[in-house]
C-alpha cells in the first residue's frame, strides 16, 4: 500500500514538473498581455490546485499593487484579463501617506520584501490584517484559508508583481496549507512569469515609445503646417475604417481578407508615418494659397510697382501742364492711363488667386500687362543673403535701370542644392525632376493653368513621398513590421502604373496600401482647412473619387466597399461639417 502511494506521489510530482515545463515555454511564446497574465495565473493555480488566486501588477507611478486578474472556482469569479469583466477593487497602497512601508497586507508585505509569504490559515495570522479578506467572506459564504504570495521579480531583482494564491486544495477536495514542494514550484514558476512578464512590458513599453514617436512626428508636421497636420491624423482614421471594412466582408472579394493583431499594429504605424517626409517640405509649398505666394505673398510686391507706375503717371501729368501743355486733353490721358492700370492690377491680383483656368489669352494679356516699365534708381544687388546674390547677373548695373512691371528673372531660377535624384537609386523610383529647384519667375507663375502650383512646386510636395520612403527605409524595422514602408509609400501610386514615385500597378500594392491611396485623396477632397481651396460637399468628392476608378486610379472593389459598407458617411460624421455633409446616391457609383 505504501508503495503504491509513492508511486501515486512520484506521478504527481512528475506531472507538475512536466507542466511547469510547459508551462514555461508557453509564457515566453505567449506576447499578447492579457492572455499572458492569464496564464500566469491560471497555471500557478493548476499546480498547486489552489481554488482561487489575484494577480497584482506594480505601479510604479504611484507605488501600489494593481489588480490584474481575479479567479474563484468556488465562488465562479474570473475578472480582468481577456474575460471584459473589470475588477473594482482599490490599488493595495505600498505606503502610507507619511511614506511608511504597508507591512499589514500580505501582498503589499511580499512585494516590499521580495520573498515568499506562505500562511496556514488567514484567521489565525498575527502579523498581517486580514481584515477585508473576513468582511469579504462574511459577504460572500467563503471561507478563505491558506495563502502562497510570491513576489515576481525581474532579471534585475525589481518586483514587477505579485502573485497570490488561496486554499491549496487536496485530490479530495480539502482545504490544506500549500505544501513545501509546491511552493518551490510556484517560485520557480513565478521567476518564469516574471521575465516573460518584464519582456511584455518592455516590448509594450516600445511600442508606447514609437506610437509617441510617430505623434511627435505628426505635431511636428503640424506646427510646420495645421492643414497637413490635421492630414496626418485624418488619413490614419480613414484607412484603418476602410481595412476594417475588409475584414468584415462575408463575401466577394475581401471574404478572405483578414489582418492579425499585429498586421493591424503595423498598419497603424504605416498610417502614422505615411506622410513623415513631409517635414523635408517648405511650408510655403504645402500651402501655397497663391501663384506668387513664396515666405510671403509677392503680390505686395508688384502691387507697389502698380503704385509707383500710376505715381510716374501723375508726375507726368503735372510735367507736362507746367510746360503748357492742354490740361483738359492730358488730365484725360492720365484718367485713362490710371484707369487702365487699375483693371490691369486688378487682373493681375485675380490671376493670382488661381481660381480661374488661364486660357491661352489671358496669358497674353500677363505678357503685355508685363512689358509696361518703371525707372529703378536703387541698387538691387546689396542687402542680399549670399545664395541670393549667387543668382543675381554678374555684370554691373549702371543705375538707374529700365524694369518691367511682371518679370521672369534670372535671379527667379532656384538651382537643386543637392542632386535632383538619390545617386544610388535602391529604391526603385521613377521619377522626372524638374531642371531647377524651384522658378519664381512672375509672369511663369501667374500663368499657371490651374491651382497655384508650378511644375517645380508640384515636384516638392510629390517628393515628400520619396522622402518618406527613403526614412523609413532606413529604419531597421522587425519582422512584424516590415511592409511599413511599402504601405506608408504606396498612397500616391495608381494601378494603372502611372502613380508616383515606383509607377506601381494593382498587383505591386497590397489590400492596406490601396485602401491607404483612397483615403489620402478622399481626406484631401473633403478637408475644410485647406488655404487654397473652399470645402467641397461630400456628393461632389465622391463623384470625383468615382472618376478616379474609371480612370483605374484607385482600387475599384475597394471603391464599391468605400460606399457600400458606408465607410464614407462614418468618415464624413466625424470630421466635416454639417454643411459638407449631403445626400449621396451611391447606386449610380458601384461597379455593375
Amino acid at each position: 500500500m505504501g508503495v503504491t502511494t509513492n508511486n501515486a506521489a512520484l506521478d504527481q510530482r512528475e506531472i507538475r514538473y512536466r507542466r511547469l515545463i510547459d508551462l514555461g515555454i508557453a509564457l515566453s511564446a505567449e506576447r499578447h498581455h492579457d492572455r499572458l497574465m492569464e496564464l500566469i495565473l491560471s497555471g500557478a493555480k493548476e499546480l498547486t490546485n489552489a481554488d482561487g488566486g489575484t494577480l497584482y501588477l506594480y505601479d510604479e507611478a504611484n507605488r501600489s499593487l494593481n489588480f490584474a486578474i481575479v479567479l474563484n472556482d468556488t465562488l465562479k469569479i474570473a475578472l480582468g484579463g481577456t474575460t471584459g469583466k473589470p475588477i473594482t477593487f482599490p490599488p493595495l497602497a505600498l505606503y502610507d501617506a507619511e511614506g511608511n512601508p504597508n507591512q499589514k497586507n500580505v501582498s503589499t508585505a511580499a512585494a516590499l520584501s521580495g520573498t515568499t509569504v506562505a500562511i496556514e490559515d488567514a484567521y489565525d495570522a498575527e502579523n498581517f490584517d486580514f481584515t477585508g479578506t473576513k468582511a469579504f467572506d462574511a459577504r460572500t459564504g467563503y471561507r478563505s484559508q491558506s495563502f502562497l504570495t510570491v513576489p515576481l521579480k525581474n532579471h534585475e531583482g525589481d518586483v514587477v508583481g505579485v502573485l497570490q494564491l488561496i486554499n491549496a486544495r487536496t485530490l479530495d477536495g480539502t482545504v490544506a496549507p500549500f505544501p513545501e514542494e509546491t511552493v518551490s514550484l510556484v517560485e520557480a514558476l513565478a521567476s518564469q512569469a516574471a521575465v516573460a512578464l518584464d519582456n511584455q512590458m518592455l516590448l509594450d513599453a516600445q511600442k508606447k515609445l514609437f506610437t509617441s514617436f510617430i505623434e511627435v512626428i505628426a505635431n511636428a508636421i503640424d506646427a510646420k503646417s495645421p492643414y497637413t497636420g490635421g492630414h496626418c491624423r485624418r488619413v490614419p482614421a480613414l484607412t484603418n475604417m476602410l481595412t476594417r471594412a475588409a475584414t468584415q466582408a462575408t463575401n466577394g472579394i475581401f471574404a478572405d481578407f483578414d489582418l492579425t493583431e499585429d498586421e493591424w499594429y503595423e498598419l497603424e504605424v504605416a498610417g502614422g508615418l505615411h506622410d513623415c517626409g513631409k517635414v523635408t517640405t517648405p511650408e510655403y509649398v504645402v500651402d501655397k494659397a497663391t501663384k506668387l505666394e513664396t515666405i510671403y505673398n509677392r503680390l505686395h510686391e508688384i502691387r507697389t510697382r502698380f503704385e509707383v507706375v500710376k505715381r510716374d503717371a501723375e508726375i507726368a501729368y503735372w510735367k507736362s501742364v507746367s510746360e503748357g501743355g492742354d490740361k483738359g486733353q492730358l488730365a484725360a490721358e492720365r484718367d485713362a492711363r490710371l484707369k487702365q492700370l487699375d483693371e490691369d492690377y486688378a487682373f493681375v491680383a485675380e490671376c493670382n488667386v488661381g481660381g480661374e483656368f488661364m486660357a491661352p489669352e489671358r496669358v497674353d494679356r500677363l505678357k503685355k500687362i508685363a512689358e509696361t516699365t518703371w525707372l529703378r534708381t536703387l541698387d538691387d544687388t546689396i542687402g542680399l543673403s549670399w545664395e541670393e546674390a549667387q543668382r543675381k547677373p554678374k555684370e554691373k548695373q549702371v543705375l538707374p535701370v529700365l524694369e518691367h512691371l511682371l518679370a521672369d528673372k534670372p535671379e527667379h531660377i532656384v538651382p537643386h542644392d543637392k542632386p535632383a535624384m538619390p545617386p544610388d537609386n535602391q529604391w526603385g523610383f521613377k521619377i522626372n525632376p524638374p531642371a531647377h529647384k524651384f522658378n519664381l519667375g512672375e509672369v511663369y507663375n501667374l500663368g499657371i493653368g490651374r491651382g497655384t502650383l508650378t511644375a517645380e512646386d508640384r515636384y516638392h510636395i510629390n517628393d515628400h513621398i520619396v522622402q518618406t520612403i527613403i526614412m523609413l527605409e532606413a529604419l531597421p524595422f522587425p519582422k512584424n513590421l516590415k511592409r511599413v514602408p511599402a504601405w506608408a509609400g504606396g498612397h500616391h501610386e495608381k494601378l494603372d502604373g502611372t502613380g508616383y514615385p515606383k509607377r506601381l500597378f494593382k498587383d505591386d500594392m497590397e489590400i492596406p496600401a490601396r485602401a491607404m491611396a483612397i483615403a489620402d485623396i478622399f481626406e484631401a477632397l473633403t478637408a475644410r482647412d485647406r488655404p487654397y481651396k473652399t470645402p467641397k460637399k461630400l456628393s461632389d468628392c465622391i463623384k470625383i473619387l468615382s472618376f478616379m476608378k474609371k480612370d483605374q486610379h484607385i482600387d475599384p472593389d475597394l471603391f464599391d466597399l468605400f460606399l457600400t459598407a458606408g465607410v464614407y458617411k462614418e468618415y464624413a460624421e466625424q470630421f466635416l461639417t454639417p454643411e459638407q455633409i449631403d445626400e449621396v446616391d451611391i447606386s449610380q457609383y458601384l461597379s455593375k
